[in-house]
């Protein structure tokens, strides 16, 4: 199964970096590129194992994924319960740990595409898609975290003050 993977260095603590990764809502919206809507499922109101969530990229693919780990601050997985008709299955996972005074990120998407027929150029296409869309996640994610005005309202929403 093809794989995209994207990893950056970020001066702040896993802790916050794995928190701020976990945003919702509103605040979710101004730092990542991807999503246009995001929302839990089944009355949850927060993430953890089994806990899924509908998103819906800003291409306006909706996906229902579900988390299948979830260890804070180190890491999260989810998997694709249903999604776009292409992907025959889809999983990420997103790693946090302690480097250098900050934190080393590290994203992987895994997946395949269908019909079997079409498989090898969709997923050619795919890993180039993805490849792209992954990079311009972590970065803008990158960017955010270490942005003063964001770094303060997300302290604010941590503490409930906001």
């Amino acid at each position: 199964m093809p794989q995209v993977r994207a990893e950056r260095h970020i001066r702040t603590d896993p802790e916050t970096a794995f928190a701020f990764s976990q945003t919702t809502g509103s605040f979710r919206l101004k730092w990542d590129p991807f999503i246009s809507a995001q929302g839990f499922l089944d009355g949850a109101a927060q993430a953890g194992k089994g806990v899924r969530t509908r998103t819906r990229s800003r291409l306006g693919l909706v996906m229902v994924s579900e988390y299948v780990s979830y260890a804070p601050p180190r890491n999260v997985g989810m998997t694709m319960v249903a999604g776009p008709w292409f992907f025959g299955n889809f999983g990420g996972g997103w790693r946090f740990t302690a480097d250098d005074g900050g934190t080393r990120a590290v994203w992987k998407y895994t997946f395949s595409c269908r019909p079997a027929l079409l498989r090898p150029l969709m997923e050619k296409i795919g890993t180039w898609l993805l490849g792209r869309e992954i990079e311009k996640r972590i970065e803008a994610f990158a960017r955010a975290c270490e942005d003063a005005g964001l770094q303060a309202e997300f302290r604010e929403l941590r503490s409930g003050t906001a």
